[in-house]
């Protein structure tokens, strides 16, 4: 079976989707559609745009989505999948290449989860961090035990769990892991706190909007970040996609359900190969596949 998965924000490159814009008729009309809805040219900042330009949350989201999003329409045929799954904000890609929310609707969810991210980062100092080298359990007890708002966010693959919260606490519960054996405790160059608790303001303010979002059946499952679990149900896809903003996103255990349920192949839509290296990690024999650029 063929699982096709849609990257998140960090993924992102100055050139991004100009070769399908160039390309593909389809991918100019719908790149020149997204400026209109998004009220500002960000194919220009896509195209041309230096690293800081491009790592702004506002610009980030949308413009992953569109580079994702676009691929799956310009793959035509060859996009079959018989299960779909995105990393935090590739969640909204996977909806929307697989039929549950029309492109217009998707692009307008990420901006405003963009933009409330945004401003729930600016309410308040915090950060994320990754942590290389330990069990999960590990890093979660070292959570709960560390004074102030720090959780595990990003389940990222065997050994490698982010952590997201306030700076103090994030800072303190790096060098209580790196004492416990972690090969790395790094600081993330990201603007706040993603999937923890401090993204409420941000949760609710998107609630609304996903609420009054039509949602339809995906055309194949979709395994959603919160849970890890094959969804195909409108009302509960709306349910946990609200969840995902302060809950965790769930990769390790996405990537092992959808093996346990028969995936052979993994393919990537959109910038980078990073899906492709975590599932690689999470199982050395299954083959993964990606397409960036048009030639790909």
């Amino acid at each position: 079976m063929k699982a096709f998965v849609f990257p998140g924000q960090g993924a992102q490159y100055s050139g991004m989707g100009k070769d399908l814009y160039e390309n593909s008729p389809l991918a100019l009309e719908m790149f020149e559609k997204a400026n209109q809805i998004l009220g500002f040219n960000i194919t220009e900042i896509m195209f041309n745009g230096s690293a800081d330009e491009l790592k702004q949350t506002k610009v980030t989201q949308p413009a992953i989505f569109l580079h994702s999003v676009i691929l799956s329409k310009v793959l035509n045929e060859k996009f079959d999948p018989q299960m779909v799954a995105g990393h935090s904000l590739g969640e909204f890609s996977a909806l929307v290449a697989a039929g549950a929310l029309s492109f217009e609707d998707g692009l307008k969810l990420v901006s405003i989860r963009a933009q409330a991210m945004q401003k729930a980062c600016e309410a308040q100092a915090s950060t994320m961090a990754a942590i290389v080298g330990l069990d999960d359990e590990v890093v979660e007890q070292t959570c709960e035990q560390t004074e102030g708002i720090v959780v595990a966010a990003n389940y990222n693959c065997a050994g490698q769990l982010v952590i997201s919260g306030e700076v103090k606490a994030v800072e303190a519960a790096c060098e209580t892991l790196k004492g416990k054996g972690a090969k790395r405790a790094l600081i993330l160059p990201v603007g706040g706190a993603f999937h923890s608790p401090l993204m409420e303001p941000a949760r609710k303010e998107l609630a609304e909007a996903i609420e009054a979002a039509t949602i339809q059946e995906p055309i194949c499952p979709v395994y959603q970040n919160v849970n890890a679990l094959p969804q195909t149900n409108p009302a509960e896809i709306k349910k946990n996609l609200i969840a995902q903003l302060t809950g965790p996103v769930r990769w390790t255990q996405t990537v092992k359900n959808m093996i346990a349920d028969g995936a052979t192949s993994f393919t990537e839509l959109g910038p980078g190969k990073v899906l492709q290296g975590l599932v690689s990690k999470v199982n050395r024999d299954m083959q993964t596949f990606g397409y960036d650029k048009i030639p790909e």
